[in-house]
């Protein structure tokens, strides 16, 4: 294996770089694919050939002077604007591929703005010219997501050339025992769930007796609505490859193993080109860099069952069995992959390891809280203003995530709770909102860490539909091994169903709340332990919302179809007839300019005729 040299290849690069004039980014993650932005790649390329500029899609000696670096990046994190391209610093968003002739001609060729395609701040009015300008990004501390929406992440050269495999050339110096003191200085908590210390995992590893030990990275990312793993896999591959081989040195394993669902065939592809390059440097195989430690990478995929999340049900599957967990002790350190001792990290944690490694301990315990140390990434969805992948210090309030990051809830109506942590997390709510987050106060409160999936609720959210529909989820996904989780789950699904239905009475919550509980202590993994956090928590802080559904038959909210009533304001009905054509069982009648009116008996509650009428004549309730 040839021993690499890192500072040569980031100076190679740094110098071929000098010759371009411009760079055009645009974002290529799955998000963003969807969206166009292939087209919108390939506009670029086309139109650069028209107008005369020099473009060039790979840096190399070859490149010619002064050309225009036309190349596609990970995630850049303001999805809700999406398809977004970056030129010289110049964010544009909403970008199509018709609107690439005007961006080359304008800001390629004469070095001028379109400003049409400028973010808006939707409460100054102004425009903002580049991620620095727009408050989405300001209240961010991006350590991860730095270079994921920044540099080409199938280019080892680049990620070398902006530091990479910095803290892999320090590690193999330092040797297991300086990685692993290294790690525990930085307090590094897991991001997959527990939060359980990084450098205490590694060293009970290490400590293991056994020649055979394997390191297993979990991209089994599996929450509704998260994408934080799989965007640093497609944004940023070579960071979680370091952190999965500095993983390896430091417990002695001989082999890492990405777990990766085959949803994700991009990430998969990424990781895969990934490895190929490092074999080529000298970075994986007999003899890393000379340094005599011998590893190496390779991909298993899961089929998308999220109990896969679970570690010793993730290395059940790898083994070529249905994923189902076992009773631990003895833990995955004692015998975990095929009987060898084993360690299990997320993405996100493995993401973290480079930067600790190259800039130290104590610099990465500097961000974040006691406790809490770092940064972390959600994905924030739902009804806020802005969506998209976001990192942020551990300690940020709930508030200025929703705020001043998410730019507030989506309508104006008032935002009503947060959930964090996914179908195994709970809800914070509005008196909760100026509560930083960390993995104590998220636990107090009822709810999880989780991977990092965060999702924002209005009041037009039912509490008791929420928790249903995770529920649902993790009913769903059990493996039925335990009968706490197999019987259990089902049990709280049925109630939730009868109160949604109408049809349950007050002592239905009390059973509720004794089955969540027994599921919580006698589950058997932590499926079923964390599957109850959602109705919980939901009838911790919104109880009223049930007692509303039991006692009155009603939804506040409305999203309980089987609860709500539709009539037509006699005030308000102008006999358009919109309501009447738009009913699919003709439970409408009333002529053309009368006053329409619903037979209750035969409506179906299916909401067409709310949807149909411009005159908010038809109520619900």
């Amino acid at each position: 294996m040839p021993k690499t040299d890192i500072n040569q290849i980031k100076n190679e690069f740094i110098e071929n770089y000098k010759k371009i004039k411009q760079r055009v980014t645009i974002c290529g993650d799955s998000g963003c694919l969807a969206q166009g932005s292939q087209k919108v790649y390939e506009a670029f390329n086309e139109e650069s050939r028209k107008f005369g500029v020099n473009a060039c899609v790979e840096i190399t000696s070859s490149c010619y002077e002064n050309s225009t670096y036309v190349v596609k990046s990970g995630c850049q994190g303001f999805c809700t604007q999406g398809p977004l391209v970056n030129v010289g610093g110049i964010l544009y968003t909403n970008v199509k591929a018709e609107d690439v002739p005007e961006i080359t001609e304008k800001t390629l060729v004469k070095g001028e703005i379109v400003e049409r395609l400028l973010y808006l701040d939707p409460k100054t009015k102004k425009t903002c010219r580049g991620i620095e300008d727009i408050p989405f990004y300001q209240k961010q501390q991006r350590i991860l997501l730095a270079d994921c929406g920044k540099i080409n992440p199938e280019d080892i050269n680049e990620y070398i050339a902006n530091g990479g495999y910095q803290g892999l050339m320090k590690s193999l110096k330092m040797g297991p025992d300086g990685v692993i003191a290294e790690v525990k200085t930085s307090g590094l908590r897991g991001r997959g769930g527990g939060g359980f210390p990084t450098g205490l995992k590694w060293e009970l590893a290490r400590k293991s007796k056994g020649n055979e030990k394997y390191m297993i990275c979990n991209a089994d990312e599996g929450d509704p609505g998260a994408y934080m793993d799989r965007s640093l896999l497609e944004g940023n591959p070579h960071t979680v490859i370091e952190g999965m081989i500095i993983a390896g040195l430091a417990i002695g394993a001989g082999k890492g193993i990405f777990y990766i669902r085959a949803e994700y065939p991009l990430a998969a592809k990424k990781v895969q080109k990934g490895i190929e390059y490092c074999h080529k440097l000298g970075l994986l195989g007999k003899n890393i860099m000379g340094s005599g430690f011998g590893y190496d990478l390779e991909i298993r995929y899961g089929a998308g069952a999220f109990v896969c999340g679970e570690e010793t049900a993730l290395m059940a599957s790898i083994e070529g069995n249905r994923g189902m967990p076992r009773p631990k002790p003895p833990f995955p350190s004692e015998k975990g992959l095929w009987g060898k001792p084993s360690a299990i990290n997320n993405v996100e944690t493995l993401a973290c390891i480079p930067y600790i490694l190259d800039k130290g301990g104590k610099w990465y315990a500097s961000m974040g809280v006691e406790k809490s140390a770092g940064t972390k990434v959600f994905a924030m969805t739902g009804k806020s203003k802005n969506s998209g992948l976001i990192e942020v210090a551990m300690g940020t309030t709930v508030k200025d995530i929703v705020y001043e990051i998410g730019g507030g809830p989506l309508k104006g109506d008032e935002v009503k709770a947060d959930q964090t942590g996914g179908p195994s997390g709970g809800v914070i709510n509005k008196e909760n909102k100026t509560m930083p987050i960390t993995y104590e106060s998220l636990q107090k409160i009822g709810s999880i860490m989780g991977s990092g999936g965060f999702i924002v609720m209005d009041e037009t959210d039912c509490m008791v539909d929420i928790a249903k529909f995770y529920l649902d989820f993790c009913v769903d996904e059990s493996c039925g091994k335990c009968a706490p989780c197999r019987i259990g789950g089902y049990q709280m699904l049925d109630i939730l169903k009868k109160i949604t239905d109408g049809k349950a009475e007050l002592e239905d919550l009390d059973k509720l709340q004794n089955v969540a509980t027994a599921m919580q202590k006698a589950s058997l993994c932590g499926l079923g332990q964390t599957a109850p956090n959602p109705v919980l928590s939901t009838l911790r802080y919104f109880r009223n919302e049930y007692e509303e559904h039991i006692n009155n038959k009603h939804c506040p909210t409305g999203r309980c179809s089987k609860l709500i009533n539709f009539n037509i304001l006699k005030e308000k009905c102008v006999g358009c007839g919109a309501c009447k054509r738009a009913c699919p069982v003709g439970a409408i009648g009333g002529e053309v300019r009368s006053v329409h009116s619903i037979d209750l008996q035969k409506c179906i509650k299916c909401g067409q005729c709310f949807t149909a009428c411009k005159f908010n004549a038809v109520r619900r309730g």
